[in-house]
């Protein structure tokens, strides 16, 4: 909570003295020069003066007339001081003002901009509170807007003291008489003298003042109010000049006052919370004007109100899918961020939206003074570097913050994080993910009991379980902004989900739709009917089970649309085409030139990132009107719609889960634009029964994964809790798995093994494959027997290496050493290939053949070491019988090696994807994993010394893989958002470098760049600036830990 005092001076100043709030000042004022003591000029010189004497001052202004001449400004000041301090019984305060009258005129006389006596004037009348008071006749009072314009030009020094002494205003009234005495001493010597003055000579002020008049005239008649004037100019002179606008300072100081009111007020216990939920009022300002948000939910308020969140518990929350989950995790975010100042993981499913998120929250981190951090793919740095000033906002994806979370365990800086937020938290439930999310929150509620952990999910059923393992308050509600209507259409009637009727559905109406016999042929499902009674006013999204129905589909219902659905913004679905052209370099799928013309797309795993980028701008925007799209959509970026239809109760073969279906009829419904959304999903008789259930049944519990998924779940567990020493006995590892999910879930084990034995076979298992040493005592477990790591095994849980691959990956690199063929980067990218994606590869062998004779000899011969000999392939071309045993695992693998070489060589995944006949989303897929395993592969090196010729290689290969374009746009494509067709557009404009953009004008950007809207250029040139402000401050933590003393050099104690 704010004090008392503070509270109600906030409340009775003016807002033009809000703006001027003073309380955090002090760390400007004491970098100011005139603020710091002046240098001696060698060794241990003399003392320094004291400050209330200026004879020792250089004179800077000499006899320079405008200064210093009969009428100058200062000989005003010494003719009128003399005048009317005469009479020792003049009043001081009214001498103060005639003397201020004065110093006006001479002012506007002199037209002295820099050194006028309007700055003067300024810092006598600033302070109400200490300082002589002027009369309403003054000239110099007579106008409020004159004043603050010309608070806004006062020269640093005396606007710095100005702020100091406003704060400390208060502590110089002890009485009626002392107050004189302290009016008169402020008025003669600290008010016109610099902030040295006030730094260096508190000693002087503080000394107890008499009351008589006599005292008081003595010490203004000892040192002249010339005097002083000139010393507060020679000040001014000295100081440095800043390139930061008065008023942006100004605005800075108010914004850490509130950041300190906000701190205060979290460190308290009381519920009533300062201007924005403890944060400073700009925060809510920054939501006006980026997102759009004038008030909160009430749910959200209630939620922001919790006790629990006030006592930094644990929370876990549930509402439906677009209810405004993240808005309150993101002010929570910014609580921890800047009233508490600590570090912030934030866990996202995808890489698409944790650059989403990258770029939406970049605003702000410009704005209040945090860094925004991407680790998404191969970007992110393990540890992370430990800032100086600013607090830094982690935003990964799942894999990369398991590997963010080891890093900092390993650093001891795991309490940095403050905070940790999960969103999708039912994740915890899929595979080998869900494995992995599990592992990071376990060892972060072992190692730190203070870091906070919110998690958020539209779709949570068996929260009991999950509430005991991460020791956490439950928040639900119902609420969604737009009502949800859900419906079924079995042939042409539609019947509303209603669980109060006896079968779950009630009669709603006959669809009115006029069918030929070969448009029912054409389509049975009455697709056409349902989407033309929303198109083209308003938006419409269809799942469909597979990426070829989704093509299908939307093939299929721009063939039977009237043509008046193409003159809807016409223009900008040609520029749209155009856009994908030059995306293709040339050429544009031939269903999406045949379907954007009716403001019709897909939206699947087969776009290219570009492709998919910009479809969904344009869907945003209102110019693609229907996209017929893959489940992926649904947990992917958020693109809502008024109505929603489901194709069929699948995805691909299997029928729909509860969570799935939830997930895809949330999208149905805009905040702010429908008044209501609504699903239907179309369902066959044959299905009947099975949608019933699915409708009315309750969500899919979330169970643990660790036992599912072995390699990437129990035993990659077990191998960091030895690595990290989080665990380093049985007894250890067996008190952690309590703490983890499936520690909860107990119950659910096999009968025949109890988890302290499923734990001792994963610790002997590991044993096995020579990635951990030590002995399990065979009997009873004994604790005393400690487990340490291998370097193998450090290595493999530091690249976060799949233990099924470890010992694999190990031969090839050691048979790399002997004979590594640098001609050229394929042997590396055989080496980089990830070995997952093998499993699903059909290798079509005429192309096989082709691109191997291609090949150089030197690079033909890569293929023979790594196992596949030229006789092989040409014999699996020709259709010939294979009597030679050949691993089809490194055959495949080498397949995809040929693919990934090519895109490198020529940039272009079109062309790459028509070269090898496969779907351009595929190699899109197979590049984004590439340069996420060859990231891993450089941290699996880093660890054992015998791989050291790999680091080099590796980090320009992880590069390369990365952007996958002529090297010239990296820079522009290192911004999150900027992908390569954009950074093209912005290559060509001019735009060539990071400082380019982060210092480019929105408005010119819009009007440079086709198809950028202005959220869009705000958002490139923030992300632009926050890249640039973490590289800076890379560097100056670089050179701060460079010029730092140790504190253990020898012989100094």
């Amino acid at each position: 909570m704010a004090e008392p005092r503070l509270a109600v001076r906030r409340k009775s100043r003016s807002s033009s003295d809000r703006k001027r709030s003073r309380t955090l000042v002090q760390p400007i004022a004491a970098s100011s020069p005139v603020a710091r003591k002046r240098p001696s000029s060698g060794g241990e010189g003399p003392p320094a003066e004291p400050l209330c004497s200026n004879d020792s001052e250089e004179d800077m202004f000499g006899d320079y007339d405008s200064f210093y001449g009969n009428d100058s400004l200062l000989a005003q000041v010494d003719d009128v001081e003399h005048k009317y301090l005469q009479d020792k019984n003049t009043n001081v305060k009214a001498a103060g003002e005639i003397i201020l009258g004065n110093l006006q005129a001479g002012a506007h006389q002199k037209e002295q901009d820099s050194f006028s006596a309007s700055e003067n004037v300024i810092v006598l009348k600033s302070d109400k509170e200490g300082a002589c008071q002027m009369r309403d006749s003054d000239p110099a009072d007579g106008d409020q807007e004159l004043t603050e314009s010309i608070l806004d030009d006062l020269p640093l020094s005396q606007l710095l003291y100005f702020e100091k002494m406003d704060e400390l205003s208060s502590a110089s009234r002890t009485s009626p008489v002392s107050k004189a005495g302290d009016e008169c001493v402020n008025f003669s010597s600290d008010k016109i003298r610099g902030p040295s003055s006030f730094y260096a000579g508190a000693e002087c002020r503080n000394r107890p003042t008499g009351s008589s008049s006599h005292s008081k005239c003595v010490l203004i008649k000892t040192e002249s109010l010339k005097d002083h004037l000139k010393s507060a100019m020679t000040g001014n002179a000295k100081a440095q000049t800043l390139q930061v606008s008065k008023t942006k300072q100004l605005k800075e100081a108010v914004l850490s006052e509130e950041i300190f009111v906000a701190k205060k007020t979290i460190e308290s216990s009381s519920v009533d919370i300062g201007p924005f939920y403890g944060l400073p009022s700009k925060v809510k300002d920054l939501f006006r004007q980026l997102r759009g948000i004038e008030t909160l939910y009430e749910w959200q308020h209630d939620c922001l109100m919790l006790e629990s969140l006030q006592q930094r518990k644990n929370l876990i929350y549930s509402l439906p899918t677009g209810g405004g989950k993240t808005l309150v995790a993101e002010i929570i975010i910014l609580q921890e961020l800047l009233c508490r100042q600590k570090d912030v993981l934030m866990i996202l499913p995808y890489v698409a939206i944790v650059q989403e998120k990258v770029r939406g929250l970049s605003s702000f981190g410009i704005e209040l003074g945090f860094l925004v951090e991407e680790y998404a793919g191969s970007k992110g740095r393990f540890p992370p570097i430990k800032r100086r000033v600013k607090k830094s906002l982690y935003i990964a994806t799942i894999e990369k913050g398991h590997a963010l979370v080891n890093s900092l365990i390993e650093t001891e800086r795991i309490d940095d994080v403050g905070l940790v937020v999960v969103d999708e938290l039912h994740m915890l439930g899929e595979g080998s993910r869900g494995a992995t999310l599990e592992i990071t929150l376990a060892k972060i509620l072992y190692t730190n009991k203070k870091t906070q952990i919110i998690g958020m999910s539209a779709t949570l059923n068996n929260v009991g379980d999950l509430q005991k393992f991460l020791q956490a308050e439950y928040y639900t509600n119902d609420f969604r902004p737009v009502e949800l209507k859900e419906y079924i259409k079995i042939r042409d009637t539609i019947y509303a989900v209603d669980s109060k009727t006896e079968n779950g559905f009630a009669f709603s109406r006959l669809l009115d739709f006029k069918y030929s016999s070969n448009l029912e042929k054409a389509d049975p499902d009455h697709i056409i009917a349902l989407v033309t009674e929303v198109i083209p006013k308003y938006s419409c999204l269809i799942f469909c089970p597979t990426k070829k129905n989704c093509e299908n589909v939307a093939s299929m219902v721009c063939k039977y649309l009237k043509k008046e659905f193409r003159a809807h913004r016409e223009k900008e679905k040609q520029d749209l085409i155009k856009n994908l052209k030059s995306i293709g370099n040339g050429t544009v799928c031939p269903v999406l030139r045949q379907t954007i013309p009716f403001g019709i797309a897909y939206h699947h795993g087969g776009l290219t990132n570009d492709e998919r980028k910009s479809i969904e701008e344009a869907y945003s925007s209102g110019v693609l009107c229907l996209l017929a799209c893959t489940a992926t959509l649904a947990a992917g970026v958020n693109l809502p719609a008024r109505r929603v239809i489901l194709r069929a109760p699948y995805v691909a073969n299997d029928f729909l889960k509860k969570n799935q279906y939830k997930q895809m009829i949330g999208r149905a419904g805009r905040a702010g634009i429908d008044s209501a959304g609504e699903s239907i999903l179309i369902v066959q008789e044959k299905d009947k029964h099975l949608v019933q259930d699915l409708v009315h049944s309750p969500l899919e519990n979330c169970y643990s994964n660790l036992l599912l998924e072995l390699t990437k779940g129990m035993q990659s567990l077990l191998l960091s809790l030895v690595g990290l020493k989080i665990a380093v006995t049985h007894e250890e590892v067996n008190n952690f798995m309590c703490c983890t999910l499936l520690g909860v879930q107990q119950q659910l084990l096999p009968k025949e093994k109890s988890l302290s034995e499923i734990i001792k076979d994963g610790l002997e298992n590991l044993k096995e494959k020579g990635l951990l040493k030590g002995r399990i005592s065979e009997k009873d477990h004994n604790s005393k027997c400690t487990l340490t790591i291998t370097p193998l095994g450090k290595a493999t849980y530091k690249g976060s290496i799949d233990l099924a691959y470890c010992n694999l990956l190990y031969r090839e690199l050691k048979k790399g050493l002997e004979g590594l063929i640098l001609e050229s980067n394929l042997h590396l990218l055989y080496l980089a290939t990830p070995y997952d994606l093998t499993l699903s590869c059909s290798p079509d062998w005429m192309i096989y053949l082709r691109q191997f004779n291609q090949l150089s000899a030197a690079e033909q011969k890569v293929a023979d070491i790594v196992g596949v000999p030229e006789s092989f392939i040409t014999k699996k071309a020709s259709g010939q019988a294979i009597r030679k045993n050949v691993d089809m695992a490194v055959v495949n693998k080498l397949y995809l090696t040929f693919v990934l070489y090519t895109l490198l060589k020529e940039t272009d995944i079109w062309s790459v994807s028509e070269k090898f006949n496969m779907s351009r989303g595929y190699v899109q897929n197979l590049l984004n994993s590439a340069a996420s395993f060859a990231s891993c592969l450089l941290h699996f090196c880093e660890e054992l010394e015998e791989f050291w010729v790999y680091k080099a290689l590796l980090t320009e290969l992880t590069k390369q893989l990365t952007y996958c374009v002529k090297t010239e746009l990296i820079p522009l494509m290192e911004v999150a958002g900027v992908l390569e067709a954009r950074a093209k557009q912005l290559y060509n404009a001019g735009y060539k470098t990071l400082a380019h953009l982060a210092n480019a004008n929105p408005e010119t950007l819009v009007k440079m760049i086709e198809h950028l809207s202005r959220r869009q250029a705000k958002q490139i040139v923030s992300s632009a600036k926050m890249l640039l402000s973490e590289k800076a401050e890379a560097l100056q933590e670089e050179v701060e830990e460079l010029l730092k003393v140790p504190t253990d050099i020898p012989g100094t104690h």
